[in-house]
Parts: C-alpha cells; structure tokens; sequence
C-alpha cells in the first residue's frame, strides 16, 4: 500500500478506506490512543489501537519522538477534537525514542522557552510552534517566486563571494585561504592579497543589488533571492548574521514605480499565507493571543496576527516624504509629552518606534516614506534635485517598522562618481558597475526585503532567530 500524508487523510479521504501513514509519536494515552504526525500539517490523525491485538513489548516502543507506520481502516472519530481517526490493523516501529533522553529534550510534552528550543535547534522543528513556522516559511518563499515569475521577471543568482562592498558599511566577512598564523606579507608589511586565491582581498556579500542592476539593465526585469551576511556584532532580537535577501531591480522605473511594485508585491505574500497557510497562521494567531495576555496592557498588539496581515492584504499604503513625516512625528501627542525615547529631527534615521506610531497610530495601514536625507542613504541612490535628499524609499508595516529598503537608483556617472567619493568608495572596486552609465544608462530602480524579516511578519514570533532553521549571530555558529 502507497504511504499517505496525514494532511491529505485529514483534508478528505474516504471513510472506511484502508490507508498506511508513517510519522512520528506526539502522545500514546491509555495505551490506546496515539497521536501521530508527519510534519505535512500541524494536525495530527488519532490512531486507536485495540491493545489485545498487539504484542505488548511492541506497544512499549511506541513512544513520545518515535517513528511508526500504521496501517489501518480510516474511520468518523467517536471523540471530540478531530472528525477521522484509523482503527489500527497493523503497527511497526521504524525508529525508537528512548523515553527517558526525550524527557531532557523539546520534544517533552510541554511549554519550554524559546531559548531553550534555540538550544536544541536540531530537534525544534518537532514541536507545533517551527512545524507552522517552517512551514509558512517555505510558502513565503514560494509566494515570492510565484509573484516574480508571473510577472516576468528572471531570477537571478548573484555572487556570495564579492569584492565590493555594495553598502558601504564595511560590516563584512573575510573569504580567504590564507594561513592565519603566517600570512604572506608585501613590501608594507601587510598581508599581501595576491597570494590569496582570487588574487585579492574577498568577502561574503552584504548584497546582490549590485550584480542585479547589471542584469536588469539588459533584461529588463530581474530579482535576487540568496544568502547575505553582516559582520555586525550585534546580538539583538532583529539582526543575524547570516540571512536571505530577496532584491528585484527594473529597468526604465522611477520612485513612484518602485513604490507601486513593492505595494503590489508585498500585498500579494500577505494574500498568498492569508489563503494557503490557514491552520498554521490559526495556531500561531491563538499563541500569540495567549502570549500577549501575559503582557501589561500598553504592550500588547492592538490586532491579533491575522488581523495584522489582513491589514496589509486589505489596505493601501499611505505614500509621505520623510520631511513630512518628521512634521507629522514632532506634532503629535507622544512626541510633545516625551514619550518618545529617541528625539525627532530632520537628518537622523527614524526609530522602530516612530515607524510605528505612523503605521499604527497616526495612519492606521502600512506607510511608505520616501525622499530621504542623502547622508543616512547608500552612494548608489539618485540624487534629487534639491540637493539634500534622495528618492529612496522604506515601507513601514505594523508591530515591526521598515521591512523593505529601496530607491531609483543614480544612473547619471558624474553624479554617481562624485557619490563614490564622498562615500569613500573606492571606484577601482565597482568599476564594472560604474562602466554600465557609460552604455545606455537609463532610469531604474529596486528594493530589498529581508525574508527573516517577512516571515516574523507573517508568524508573529518576536525573535528574528525562531523564523530561520539555524540562525548566525555573534559567538553562536552551531548546528
């Protein structure tokens, strides 16, 4: 007989049809009722075994964390709490959990921490919270391919391996086969790159941006979707040091067609967990609401989860410069009684808290800002005529400020060399990017959007490391 998944058996098999489903023991109580899953929904199917018909020594293998193969009748349950179940013919053990190392593990039958679940990253994926996590995760992720290609864009793999720094940041990681102890040095008693295997100094890439503006300006349309990395020793709730950007860039588009792609975009991710991803965000959405109970009442979310991504499913964007939105911020209530903790002024980066007030107080729907001061903006963004700021752009969404970064970028060499320089970035190191404004440069534009940052969106979880399989940060590369 053809395995099942339990997600098909649950969502309508035929009664009284024999079906085989292999997974692993949630609960056995009353050495009748087993409670198995299979990771294909966060459902499980209740087995009932008729325990006469079984070796007993059998039974006792069946355990909490083993994995079975149970053949049986599916049948209406006699039970609350579920509307099948298999009457159990046939029962064999696949893999054994000894009982007493699951009692030192997640996979215990209980609350545990998240930082405890981080512990035992390995094992995490078997509890409720990161099967549902993981599995939004995957469909954000196909939601995004499915939008890119529906709408023409190609899909392509930009260099982990760079010599640029395409932020400017400096944040980066070494890639070198160099012997650390005794590193060839050149005449300034330095380490002499050349020596190295590409020949020069190399790192892991803050970005594919770069690489993609050359794709886009020959295909016309085109989105990354890879790995970067931070070398910021940040050890915070929203950083990682290694995580997955996803970076479309257009041809012949300005501002205001980087914002409407990015509206529709982000519209569309939200729509698609909305409609493909309802036990799960159900779950999830009930766990938070128990979680946000434990909160004093001025922390807690003002929408439930699904109420949060219906928000942006359902809303448009409310479209302000940053000028404006420094107005609107120094004339508003928390600001004027200093309830702000960070102060508001024109030239200095707006904190999570401000972005927040403006999509969930002063708004009511997710904000784009745009026009920002050129000083806290990256060299490649396009200077405006004013002279002070540039067109770039952030979307603000609720319960977690900036999710996407984006701007037209400068497609004019003379302004764009003079960027360089006042950025202090080096032009021998992005020659080739600079050499595209010299054959047919034209306007254009892109965004970013941190997946990690999506999919805490879109679950909930508070903690950019409980939304990635194996997270990277400061003094922790395990698993």
């Amino acid at each position: 007989m053809k395995r099942q998944k339990i997600a098909a058996v649950l969502g309508g098999a035929d009664i009284n049809q024999d079906v085989l489903v292999k997974g692993w023991v949630r609960s056995f109580r009353a050495n009748r009722f087993i409670a198995l899953n299979d990771g294909s929904t966060i459902k499980n199917i209740q087995a009932v075994v008729d325990f006469e018909n079984f070796d007993e020594a059998l039974l006792k293998r069946v355990t909490t964390g083993s994995a079975i193969a149970i053949t049986g009748k599916l049948v209406e349950s006699q039970g609350a709490g579920q509307a099948v179940e298999i009457q159990v013919e046939n029962l064999e053990v696949i893999g054994d959990a000894n009982p007493d190392e699951v009692q030192k593990t997640v996979m215990q039958p209980k609350k545990h921490s998240m930082e405890f679940l981080r512990e035992q990253a390995h094992l995490r994926f078997r509890t409720n919270t990161f099967g549902a996590v993981f599995r939004i995760r995957h469909a954000v992720a196909y939601a995004i391919h499915k939008y890119f290609n529906d709408n023409g864009f190609y899909y392509l793999h930009t260099p982990i391996i760079t010599g640029s720094d395409a932020e400017g940041a400096g944040e980066m990681f070494r890639v070198s086969i160099l012997d650390p102890k005794n590193p060839p040095l050149n005449d300034d008693g330095e380490v002499d790159f050349k020596e190295d295997f590409f020949g020069k100094q190399v790192n892991l890439t803050v970005s594919g941006q770069l690489e993609a503006e050359l794709g886009a300006l020959a295909l016309g349309q085109v989105y990354t979707f890879g790995p970067t990395f931070r070398a910021e020793n940040s050890n915070t709730s929203r950083h990682l040091a290694e995580f997955w950007m996803i970076e479309p860039e257009v041809a012949f588009y300005d501002l205001k067609d980087n914002m409407d792609l990015t509206e529709e975009f982000l519209k569309y991710i939200a729509n698609y967990v909305l409609e493909n991803c309802a036990d799960d965000l159900e779950f999830l959405n009930e766990r938070e609401a128990k979680e946000q109970q434990q909160k004093p009442q001025n922390e807690r979310h003002e929408l439930s989860l699904i109420d949060r991504i219906k928000f942006v499913a359902n809303n448009e964007f409310k479209r302000l410069t940053y000028t404006e939105a420094i107005d609107v911020l120094r004339n508003s209530k928390p600001y004027k009684k200093g309830k702000f903790e960070y102060d508001v002024e024109w030239g200095v980066d707006l904190q999570s808290e401000h972005e927040r007030y403006l999509v969930e107080k002063e708004y009511k729907c997710p904000v784009i800002l745009s026009d920002y001061p050129a000083e806290i903006k990256a060299f490649y963004m396009r200077q405006n005529d004013d002279g002070k700021t540039v067109a770039a752009m952030d979307v603000l969404f609720p319960g977690i400020g900036e999710i996407v970064g984006g701007s037209q970028r400068e497609e004019r060499l003379d302004i764009l060399k003079k960027k360089c320089a006042d950025f202090d970035v080096p032009e021998e190191e992005i020659w080739w990017y600079l050499e595209t404004r010299k054959f047919g440069s034209v306007p254009h534009a892109g965004f970013g959007l941190g997946f990690e940052r999506m999919v805490m969106f879109v679950t909930g979880m508070t903690n950019i490391r409980d939304v990635i399989p194996f997270p990277r940060t400061p003094q922790n590369a395990e698993f």
